[in-house]
């Protein structure tokens, strides 16, 4: 078996678990330890906290640190900026969630109860059903 390296490693971990402590993330992320600090104690990215209450940041924390990165230096938006658009797109998945799954429970329950939203004659016809 061929050892993995580098970047090729971290994409093998899970993305919620929480394994890298701060010096990794931050050189994962481009930054210095001190700014993910700063960003932790903004509520910008939130850390697991290990027994020893150190940090464990997880590969979905430094997406989400190399997103503010980019929204900050590419984007020049401000932290309050920042901080409003990482809660919106929060909220947005989870309204997309909240819409996919009731989207499985209209489908299930229209294949339960009528197998065809509508029907055509050999004339063309439609029918809608109820």
């Amino acid at each position: 078996m061929a050892a993995v390296s580098g970047r090729n490693a971290v994409e093998l971990i899970d993305e919620e678990a929480p394994v890298f402590v701060i010096s990794v993330a931050a050189r994962l992320a481009g930054m210095h330890p001190q700014t993910l600090r700063t960003y932790d104690r903004m509520g910008l990215v939130s850390p697991r906290r290990a027994r020893g209450r150190g940090r464990r940041y997880s590969r979905r924390d430094i997406g989400r640190l190399r997103s503010i990165q980019r929204l900050s230096q590419d984007e020049g938006i401000n932290l309050p900026g920042i901080a409003r658009i990482l809660a919106l797109q929060s909220q947005n998945d989870q309204l997309r969630g909240q819409l996919a799954e009731l989207g499985k429970l209209l489908r299930e329950a229209q294949v339960a109860r009528y197998p065809r939203l509508f029907s055509a004659d050999p004339e063309g016809s439609v029918r809608l059903h109820p």
